[in-house]
């Protein structure tokens, strides 16, 4: 089991179990979008994002900002494993890419989920939105449904039953599609039950929220939203009252749209009554999807940088594949207006929520997962993290200890250029180094001049990665054989 070393931390602690004692927990809304760049935010990036975003950045001065905050993966199922367990999704058996519908499901019946560990703290908690984890549709004998729809809709005839989703993952209730590709295929609880038209899913959402916020203020228990919105992915559409508001497109119209849900959610925590009792975390699950935001365009025409000053964009290794917005607000607890450039990652969800409730976690929890209560709270002395470790859409690796980031890959590691095999036909280096005090936009490769520091950084890695945890704790098993290098990519 996991202790506490610090006194301060032990009081602290002492002090939320008296919180949760009295019946003070504080509800936590945690809203997550779908490749939202770090540079789309104005309160992050300025001068050079053009699209308004009033309500994140009116969160953002009532709150703390990260300004080093990383999704475990550049892409997205990998990013919501590690966000639900605190476990590097690489750790499973997903070694590259995404994972669809009627499979396995991701996350396995015995793993200990954010949900599930604040139900054991009397939480009442609700999904809404994209799941991305795998389940299966299957009809009334148990067999897999198909479906015969369209790209956006995946023709599962509602009344079909949803097998290992949300709800038997944690979740007490679940609205959402399982992934983009069939976004109109609705699901409620462990049913199919209708379709939404494309352009009206994010409203959805942002009605469905306000309205679980509403009747839930009224309970005694404390409340868990994941809110896992559809914006600003493909596809691109942005409802009919949006469309043409930014002047500058589809998708920045969407960006627009997704800063209202935000505002949505907000303003029903406030007429509520619960604000002031509510955390309430905004992210996003990885970097800019590049082409289908047509960010050349939006940066030539319009100078809106979508990665801001960060090199590269989803399913890359650089730093615009998985640098984040991070916002967290808690009033009262968390210093408004305040930057924090302390780096943390996604999985660190389980172990503050953990902390946060009064609870250990078991070694075979949260393998990678650590609290960052402390970091909230203005409470710590050193980092949470020492390091932590990227992953690519392509399962390509790189490792952050403190100023250095080592790249195990030549190229980007996903789709931004050079792909690896064009980095490896250029004869680029089989590694990249860099100094992320120094060079944030990753455009010098330290490799050869500090070659002690690549291979301390690689055999951290291999440890990490062989331990099957980076937190401290008995080393645990891995349910995949790891491949570190993937040089046939």
């Amino acid at each position: 089991m996991r202790i506490i070393q610090s006194t301060l931390l032990a009081m602290l602690s002492v002090g939320l179990l008296m919180q949760a004692a009295a019946g003070k927990l504080p509800n936590i809304v945690y809203i997550i979008c779908d490749d939202l760049g770090y540079g789309e935010i104005q309160a992050l990036n300025p001068d050079r994002s053009k699209v308004p975003t009033p309500h994140v950045d009116k969160l953002a001065s009532q709150g703390m900002v990260f300004t080093d905050a990383h999704s475990g993966s550049s892409v997205c199922t990998p990013t919501r494993y590690g966000v639900l367990t605190g476990r590097y999704a690489w750790r499973t058996s997903l070694q590259n890419g995404v994972r669809h519908h009627n499979g396995e499901p991701l996350i396995a019946s015995d793993r200990l989920t954010v949900p599930a560990l604040l139900k054991r703290a009397g939480y009442d908690t609700a999904a809404l939105g994209k799941w991305h984890l795998v389940f299966s549709f299957v009809d009334e004998n148990g067999e897999k449904v198909k479906g015969q729809g369209n790209k956006w809709n995946g023709g599962i005839p509602a009344g079909s039953r949803v097998q290992d989703g949300p709800t038997t993952r944690g979740f007490d209730s679940y609205f959402g599609f399982h992934h983009s590709a069939i976004i109109e295929t609705t699901i409620e609880n462990d049913r199919v039950v209708d379709d939404t038209p494309m352009d009206q899913v994010l409203g959805k959402l942002g009605d469905r929220a306000a309205k679980y916020i509403g009747e839930k203020a009224k309970s005694e228990n404390p409340f868990f939203l994941y809110l896992a919105l559809n914006s600003p992915h493909t596809p691109i559409a942005p409802s009919k009252g949006w469309i043409g508001k930014s002047g500058m497109g589809d998708y920045c119209d969407f960006l627009m749209e997704t800063d209202h849900t935000v505002g949505q959610v907000l303003q029903a925590l406030e007429e509520s009554g619960v604000a002031d009792n509510t955390l309430v975390v905004f992210t996003s699950d990885n970097g800019c999807s590049a082409k289908p935001a047509n960010a050349a365009d939006l940066i030539e025409k319009y100078g809106h940088y979508p990665s801001a000053h960060l090199r590269g964009y989803k399913s890359d290794g650089w730093e615009g594949g998985h640098r984040v917005p991070f916002i967290v607000r808690w009033p009262g607890k968390v210093k408004a207006g305040s930057t924090n450039p302390e780096t943390i990652c996604h999985t660190a969800l389980l172990a503050t929520c953990a902390e946060l409730t009064g609870q250990t976690l078991a070694d075979n929890e949260g393998e990678d997962s650590l609290s960052i209560l402390p970091a909230l709270l203005g409470t710590n002395d050193q980092p949470v993290y020492d390091a932590f470790i990227h992953h690519t859409i392509r399962g390509m690796f790189s490792i952050r200890q403190g100023r250095w980031k080592l790249c195990v890959h030549s190229g980007s590691g996903g789709w931004s250029a050079p792909q690896d095999r064009d980095a490896r036909k250029q004869e680029l280096p089989e590694y990249q180094l860099y100094d992320m005090e120094q060079d944030l936009g990753e455009t010098s490769n330290l490799a050869d001049q500090y070659p002690e520091k690549v291979e301390q950084l690689l055999a951290l890695l291999k440890k990490q990665v062989a331990d099957g945890r980076s937190t401290p704790g008995a080393p645990q098993k891995n349910d995949a054989e790891i491949d570190l290098f993937k040089k046939g990519q």
